[in-house]
């Protein structure tokens, strides 16, 4: 998987209204719809798309959506 199918894989998993500035240096923790559930999705999805196990400490530890992508193809 490319980092922008990862991206869209992710403003389609948090159902993102306004996805138009979200790009890999997006801090995800920032956004409105960043929440713990919007966290146990995203790992849902990665388990799901990529068939990689990542854990909410991992997703903690990263910035932006680049950093989760290279987490978790660094695992794969």
């Amino acid at each position: 998987m490319e980092l922008k199918e990862f991206i869209d894989k992710f403003i389609e998993t948090l159902e993102l209204e306004d996805a138009t500035d979200i790009d890999a240096q997006t801090d995800f923790k920032s956004l409105d719809e960043w929440d713990s559930l919007a966290s146990l999705s995203i790992i849902s999805m990665v388990d799901d798309v990529l068939g990689v196990t990542i854990n909410n400490k991992e997703v903690r530890a990263c910035d932006t959506i680049e950093d989760l992508f290279n987490m978790v193809i660094s695992k794969k």
